[in-house]
């Protein structure tokens, strides 16, 4: 019996061909040719004004946490329900996190229980589009503009998503994305950053270049290039653009796919009518970018047997994120409010095996295993 694995990182076929070019091409450092084709294309397709390439969406977290000068004492609003990088980037600053529940409706922040986490110390407010669903934007720059906060988008599961027709990414004043193996666009590791605000576009391309105006240098704008600022190596190799370029040219062949897979998934267990069991709920203003097809469980009981009886037959499906107001490390940090839709999805949320070479059969395999336990599991 194949197994099915839960991720299967898909290659289109001229990955090693481009990075075949980069190294002959005298230049496998930075901010070489396919670093420059890959922010062309974000550019291009989607308007946003600076792209920055990183290794990963955590040097583009830790990018916009250094270019909001972050510093001891702030307060960063962010959901619970989230990879620790994104409260990380700005716990390395000195950044005191409070953290927001969950909706109802989805694992993505509740935006009507952000105003009221408000303080005098608040600095910013990073909203998480979870499963490339966006968060209401609109509401979250009101509350921003009234407030004189900066919004960071963690796009990091976003990419080729919309709100109300507007890419995410390109909404708040900064945005990270993330090109890691499990994400629907990959480089192996890999993010970046994205600035929508101008007054961060300077200092942005120093913090990524070292602390240096070493781009500026290049492109005969000083004499010389020094040390002005902090900053960090935050700029992948060529290797990895060229590889991250591969996959550009073919981001509509593999949406076009995944969202295939997706719909499957749907209607199949909505024709079913399952017992104890929650599909994916969009809301209005926002798209759907097929990053991750998941269910939400009745109990952790039940989320458990259901994990278990698929990887019996060889379906490996997984949980995700432990809330981080919970966390070790975070516990007696937390200001001890209850966040009970964080902890919902936490204990009950799993997520189903979805990648581009995901067969139909395949899908209807797995389909057919989730309606065989949920039918046992109530009888």
């Amino acid at each position: 019996m194949n197994n099915i694995p839960f991720n299967k990182p898909y290659l289109t076929g001229k990955e090693a061909h481009y990075i075949y070019q980069a190294v002959y091409s005298g230049k496998i450092s930075g901010n070489g040719i396919y670093t420059k084709k890959c922010h062309e294309f974000f550019n291009d397709k989607y308007g946003f004004e600076q792209c920055l390439l990183t290794t990963s969406c955590t040097d583009a977290l830790e990018m916009a946490a250094i270019l909001l000068d972050i510093k001891e004492g702030d307060e960063v609003i962010m959901p619970s329900y989230t990879f620790v990088s994104t409260a990380n980037a700005f716990v390395l600053r000195g950044a005191k996190i409070i953290f927001c529940d969950s909706r109802i409706d989805h694992p993505g922040m509740d935006e009507s229980q952000i105003e009221a986490l408000i303080t005098l110390k608040t600095k910013a407010i990073v909203v998480v589009h979870y499963a490339g669903v966006a968060c209401d934007m609109d509401l979250v720059m009101d509350i921003a503009n009234r407030h004189n906060l900066y919004v960071v988008e963690d796009a990091a599961q976003a990419i080729d998503s919309y709100y109300k027709g507007r890419p995410l990414g390109g909404i708040g004043h900064l945005a990270a994305f993330s090109f890691h193996e499990t994400k629907n666009i990959i480089s192996g590791e890999g993010g970046m950053l994205v600035v929508n605000a101008p007054e961060f576009a300077k200092r942005a391309e120093i913090i990524w270049e070292k602390g240096t105006n070493r781009s500026a240098f290049f492109r005969g704008e000083v004499d010389k290039y020094s040390w002005v600022d902090v900053g960090s190596s935050f700029l992948p190799s060529e290797l990895i653009s060229a590889f991250l370029y591969a996959q550009l040219e073919n981001l509509d062949d593999i949406q076009k796919r995944r969202k295939q897979h997706w719909g499957q998934y749907e209607s199949e267990l909505k024709a079913a009518n399952l017992t104890g069991i929650q599909l994916p709920q969009l809301p209005p203003f926002a798209s759907n970018n097929a990053h991750m097809f998941y269910l939400l469980c009745e109990s952790s009981q039940f989320r458990e047997g259901l994990i278990d009886h698929l990887k019996t037959s060889g379906v490996y499906a997984v949980f995700h994120y432990l809330s981080l107001h919970k966390s070790p490390f975070y516990l007696n940090k937390h200001d001890g409010r209850e966040l009970p839709e964080t902890d919902r999805y936490s204990e009950n949320l799993v997520r189903l095996p979805l990648y581009y070479q995901l067969e139909a059969n395949q899908i209807t395999k797995i389909t057919q295993l989730i309606i065989q336990f949920c039918n046992s599991y109530h009888n």
